[in-house]
């Protein structure tokens, strides 16, 4: 067995650093820009001519003026006030699958053929990075079951959202855009599939789990029309509960003439065991910066895949990539696609990591990664079960795949210490802070942890561990959790009206105006 340290002693960097707008003097400078030739000159012409009246600056923007060792000293400094998946144990951010990300895919990524694409190059210029991305869907076309693979989502929720384009293009293309207003999802799938459906103008008809913590089949029974515009769920759901009569869930949508979209932004539990088609389904989704192992977090980087069965398949968005036996190229010629979903084509970076991703492990190491990842779930919810306070519920005994939603209700009973509480103190133990659950919180006092396959038994133990020491600090000096972070680069607990106040989180014009509009009424 190996080395499990059970009280580490850390203590994350602070530094009172400001915002790099705020810093820097006049004059001073990190690079030399080398002066324009005039062959060059005479051939672009002047900058200023290129730019119309209406979008020409004022003035110059106020950026700031810093030497390179002012710039590598402030991120430096920012760097060590982060906790990230190659410094800590990621196990607790469910749902989001942070696994380690092999690091000759990041130098593939760096490389300058790479890094030095430019979008508005030739198409006879970039034959490389078109050719990974036609194999990426062939490879993502074969581990779904489907026909065909959009990879122009810039992540998952956009994926989400060309798939709900896509359900309405379908319908109207039948004649059926009007009536079929109304889209099924459950209470435990991800809010992006309710929010996307409610952005584009559908009814979002909410489905809650049964005694068994599945949805409610019954329900889905009542709830389905000739207004049914399709069903949107995930399996297993952020329960990590398999849901084994999700070909009933399908045919009951189909028979009304609905379809049905399996949302897969976290496929590792069922990796190489189970395709959405063969489950009936007509589309589905992919994170590839989740499960095809690309780093995530901050919003970025992020690349969606949308796969497709073949009655849809005009639909996806355009351009497409196509290779026609000789060369690979955009194929815009597409009248019935839902256009354009982002500027460009997809992310490189992280389409490059998935192909590296598939072709390393092949067929019989991906379907590795879902029994591993179940593996290493049920085990460490066999160690987590032993902390007092601590329970699993909902469908209690029932076996969970590739997480597992747990709750502090018990400890919260007896002490006051609350999940956000021990969120927030775990980060004095060295690790991430973990995600509770998506609002509402369905299970009181949430903890939903994630060990995917990348996590070996001693790292398991020594998260479950500082799970244990929190505990018994919750029972003997619930303060010390309550007051917590101690150690942490932020040393004071978030202001939460940051989170919900539209004055204060507004971070867009648009947002902002949405707020004073909201607020004159």
């Amino acid at each position: 067995m190996g080395y499990v340290r059970k009280d580490r002693d850390f203590h994350e960097a602070r530094w009172d650093e400001p915002i790099i707008m705020e810093m820097g003097n006049p004059g001073e400078r990190g690079v030399l820009i080398p002066p324009v030739s005039d062959t060059i000159k005479e051939e672009a012409g002047s900058a200023e001519e290129l730019i119309p009246d209406g979008m020409r600056r004022k003035k110059a923007p106020a950026l700031p003026e810093m030497s390179q060792m002012q710039v590598l000293r402030h991120y430096m400094r920012l760097s060590q006030e982060t906790i990230g998946t190659d410094i800590n144990i990621d196990i607790g951010l469910g749902t989001c699958t942070m696994k380690y990300s092999p690091k000759i895919n990041e130098q593939f990524v760096r490389a300058p053929e790479l890094t030095e694409l430019h979008p508005y190059q030739d198409e006879s210029t970039i034959q490389g990075i078109l050719e990974i991305m036609y194999r990426d869907e062939q490879y993502i076309k074969a581990i779904s079951g489907m026909d065909r693979v959009s990879l122009q989502p810039s992540g998952g929720s956009q994926a989400i959202f060309a798939n709900v384009e896509t359900i309405r293009a379908y319908h109207e293309a039948n004649g059926e855009g009007d009536q079929r207003d109304e889209i099924i999802t459950t209470i435990l799938s991800h809010p992006g599939n309710p929010g996307a459906a409610a952005t584009l103008g559908y009814k979002v008809i909410t489905l809650y789990p049964d005694k068994d913590g599945l949805p409610d089949l019954e329900a889905l029974k009542a709830a389905v029309s000739e207004r049914t515009a399709a069903l949107m769920i995930t399996n297993p759901e952020d329960t990590g509960i398999y849901n084994d009569r999700i070909r009933q869930f399908v045919d009951t949508v189909h028979e009304a003439g609905g379809l049905c979209v399996y949302d897969q932004a976290n496929l590792n539990g069922v990796f190489g065991i189970t395709r959405a088609r063969d489950a009936g389904f007509d589309m589905c989704h992919y994170n590839l910066h989740k499960s095809f192992s690309s780093p995530h977090g901050c919003q970025g980087p992020a690349a969606g895949a949308q796969c497709v069965c073949e009655k849809l398949a005009r639909f996806v968005a355009a351009p497409t990539v196509e290779f026609d036996g000789e060369k690979y190229y955009f194929e815009y010629d597409r009248p019935d696609s839902i256009g354009k979903l982002r500027k460009y084509y997809g992310v490189p970076g992280v389409l490059v990591r998935t192909y590296a991703y598939i072709r390393s492990l092949g067929p019989d190491g991906m379907k590795q990664i879902g029994e591993l990842s179940i593996l290493n779930n049920n085990y460490m919810l066999k160690k987590l079960l032993e902390i007092p306070g601590l329970s699993m519920p909902m469908a209690e005994g029932r076996f969970r795949m590739e997480q597992a939603r747990l709750s502090w209700e018990k400890l919260t009973q007896d002490t006051g210490v609350t999940t956000d509480d021990i969120c927030r103190r775990i980060v004095d133990y060295g690790f991430q802070d973990y995600f509770a659950s998506h609002h509402p919180r369905v299970i009181p006092e949430p903890f939903t942890p994630e060990p995917v396959e990348t996590y070996s038994k001693d790292d398991i133990d020594e998260f479950v561990e500082a799970f244990r020491a929190i505990a018994r600090e919750a029972y003997t000096n619930p303060e010390l959790v309550k007051t917590a972070p101690h150690k942490a680069a932020l040393g004071s607990q978030i202001d939460e009206s940051y989170l919900t106040e539209w004055s204060k989180f507004a971070t867009t014009w648009r947002a902002y105006k949405k707020y004073v509009e909201k607020s004159e009424k």
